[in-house]
């Protein structure tokens, strides 16, 4: 199941996730990292897991390394650091393995969820993540305005 309950959704198979490397971010025993997260990858996430110690970004051997939109499953604690931090990727709720929920809150995974379907060929999720980002900005700059036109009123 994922974390609202319903059947666990494919998070990617271009490139192909999952602890099992089904597509589907499933664990078991084995699994001490517990990959069950399903996120997609923001360039400020790749800097952050990189600095970690932890390079998903560069290709090597089987693996292709990832690009921002790219749809990976994540270590449940991996991605809690990267909140902590403010650095978390966007999480595809239907996607993420309801083991996570033993790591990370539902409120906290849904204040950094996936709003938009898949909707782009090059990068999945890029126009979501895109505009996770502008909309960001845009309230940004409104606040800085109303405190700039509080300042001139004084």
């Amino acid at each position: 199941l994922n974390v609202l309950g319903s059947s666990l959704e494919i998070c990617s198979l271009n490139p192909l996730t999952g602890w099992f490397r089904d597509g589907y971010c499933r664990t078991d025993s084995g699994d001490q990292g517990v990959h069950v997260v399903c996120a997609t990858m923001t360039k400020t996430f790749l800097t952050f897991t990189k600095s970690r110690g932890n390079d998903l970004s560069t290709r090597r051997g089987g693996f292709p390394g990832l690009n921002p939109g790219d749809r990976w499953c994540l270590c449940a604690g991996r991605w809690r650091e990267a909140m902590v931090a403010n650095s978390a990727p966007l999480v595809v709720m239907k996607a993420t393995h309801e083991k996570t929920l033993q790591i990370n809150s539902l409120q906290e995974l849904m204040v950094n969820q996936v709003t938009r379907p898949r909707q782009h060929h090059g990068h999945p999720e890029a126009r979501a993540v895109t505009e996770h980002f502008f909309i960001y900005k845009r309230k940004k700059k409104k606040k800085t305005k109303k405190k700039q036109k509080k300042k001139q009123k004084k």
